[in-house]
């Protein structure tokens, strides 16, 4: 008899409602002081910060303070606030070679540095499914916040810097050619997509890791609740797919199968919860009460206080 049949085996999750407030996190004990903050009488922002620091630790290879941050943060009556922490390429970067090496910068140890971008985006297959975390928070004053924290691939560069005790990004592997092109101070293309959506019955933040399937989650999501009229907890529950490299990627009980085949997509049935399906975290202040809900895929997690 198998106990625990696996890390990510318990389906649908319920919508949790708090009165100090409520958190959704890629890991249960970021949850845990997130929770902490909120009864302390911190604010929904604050629990956060709280909750990406305790990622910071438990999932180095995912995130850290040498990676990037996107946040969005609603107060109740006012507009969103959009935080970009989206780290430039370095100001000392002096050339882009022909060969789409990026050149390196006196400033940089006095070391010449070469990065290979083809080697580094690995094109032509898939990337980045695991190197994000996201946390959504709501708090009893209708704060809520919506944040994804990525150091890119697994522990970003490589570079760690034991002045700082962190990772450096790689995010500079997002650079291509065009509008896309490296250079000082330049941010590449980004994939990280926290998002929020203000309702008749108040605010609504999901955050998802997954590269560039982030978006397609959040509209399978979204088009579940807003379209379908499905439940929240339905609406993340339900069976996923995500187009990669031609192939449609599609979760193992997706009733639409038959239907994908027949208009000539070509079909990739993985197992259900696999990690290129994504992970929601959510949280909202609904009805002017904090609620939150976590995917049952990978070890999201949420709690109310």
């Amino acid at each position: 008899m198998s106990l625990i049949s696996g890390s990510y085996s318990s389906r649908s999750r319920p919508v949790l409602h708090g009165n100090l407030g409520a958190v959704s996190a890629a890991h249960p004990l970021a949850v845990a002081a997130g929770q902490e903050i909120l009864v302390a009488g911190g604010s929904a922002v604050d629990a956060m910060i709280a909750a990406q620091a305790v990622l910071c630790v438990v999932s180095p290879d995912a995130c850290g303070l040498g990676g990037d941050m996107f946040c969005l943060i609603h107060a109740r009556g006012e507009a969103p606030l959009a935080v970009n922490g989206a780290g430039a390429a370095p100001m000392m970067m002096t050339r882009v070679s022909a060969d789409g090496a990026c050149a390196e910068g006196e400033g940089l140890l006095g070391t010449e540095l070469m990065i290979n971008l083809a080697a580094a985006q690995r094109r032509g297959g898939p990337r980045a499914y695991l190197h994000t975390a996201g946390v959504a928070v709501s708090d009893a004053d209708g704060m809520t916040v919506s944040s994804l924290v990525s150091v890119f691939d697994d522990f970003g560069s490589c570079v760690f810097v034991p002045e700082c005790g962190i990772t450096l990004n790689n995010r500079a592997g997002g650079f291509t050619d065009g509008a896309n092109a490296a250079g000082p101070g330049r941010i590449p293309v980004h994939t990280l997509a926290p998002a929020m959506v203000l309702t008749d019955r108040g605010t609504l933040a999901l955050a998802t890791p997954g590269a560039d399937g982030q978006v397609q989650t959040l509209l399978q999501v979204m088009t579940g609740i807003f379209r379908d009229g499905l439940d929240l907890a339905e609406a993340v529950r339900k069976p996923r797919w995500r187009s990669e490299g031609g192939d449609v990627l599609i979760e193992r009980s997706h009733p639409a199968q038959t239907d994908l085949a027949r208009l000539g997509h070509r079909l990739r049935i993985l197992d259900d919860g696999d990690v290129r399906f994504g992970a929601i975290v959510c949280a909202g202040d609904i009805d002017d009460a904090p609620i939150a809900l976590s995917d049952w895929r990978r070890h999201t997690w949420s709690g109310v206080a």
